[in-house]
C-alpha cells in the first residue's frame, strides 16, 4: 500500500491551527499530525538495523534512492505493544528537509479541523508527563484526538536525527 500526499506550503507555530490533519493510532489513542508535513504512507518493511542505535530507531530503509532513518512512535512514546502486523504502516515525514519514517499502528483518515474542535494540550507536570510535542485536543463527537508537533518531536536532540543548525 502506497499513498502519495502532496506536501507543499510551509510550517506551523507551536500552537495547534485549524486546517488538515493526517490521523494515526498508536495503541488505543489516536493522533494527529500536520498534512503537510507527511510526504506518503507505505505499508511496513522490515528495516536494515543499525548497531547502537537507540531502541525507537528501528533501522533504515533504502526509499527510491535516499536511506531514510525508521522512527517506531509505539516505542518512542511508551505504547504498550509494539507489535507488526497487516494495519501497521510507515508514514514518511518531510521535517527540516530531512525524510524521515514513523511507524504507527494504522493510519485511520484525513480531517479537516477548525478552531472550534481545538483545545490547548492541558498542563501538566513536565516531570512526570511530557507533553511538550503535544500541541492541542481535537474533539470530534466522540472522538478525542491528540495533535502532535511532529516536526519538534522528530527533530529533538533526544532523537539524534535532525541537527539543530539546519
Amino acid at each position: 500500500m502506497e499513498l502519495a500526499i502532496a506536501s507543499p506550503g510551509t510550517g506551523r507555530s507551536q500552537a495547534a491551527n485549524a486546517g488538515e490533519y493526517l490521523t494515526f493510532r498508536l495503541g488505543s489513542e489516536e493522533y494527529g499530525i500536520d498534512i503537510l508535513k507527511v510526504q506518503e504512507i507505505r505499508s511496513y518493511e522490515a528495516p536494515t538495523r543499525i548497531a547502537n542505535a537507540p531502541e525507537f530507531i528501528k533501522g533504515v530503509v533504502n526509499l527510491r534512492g535516499v536511506i531514510v532513518p525508521i522512527v517506531d512512535l509505539r516505542v518512542k512514546l511508551a505504547c504498550a505493544s509494539s507489535e507488526i502486523n497487516d494495519f501497521t504502516v510507515v508514514i514518511v515525514l518531510n521535517v527540516k528537509n530531512r525524510v524521515v519514517g514513523a511507524v504507527v499502528d494504522s493510519v485511520s483518515d484525513v480531517l479537516e479541523l477548525n478552531k472550534d474542535q481545538i483545545r490547548p494540550a492541558p498542563e501538566m507536570n513536565h516531570s512526570m508527563v511530557d507533553t511538550q510535542f503535544i500541541t492541542g485536543i481535537a474533539t470530534l463527537s466522540e472522538r478525542m484526538l491528540i495533535l502532535m508537533d511532529i516536526e519538534g518531536l522528530m527533530s529533538s536532540s533526544d532523537m539524534g536525527l535532525i541537527s539543530s543548525v539546519s
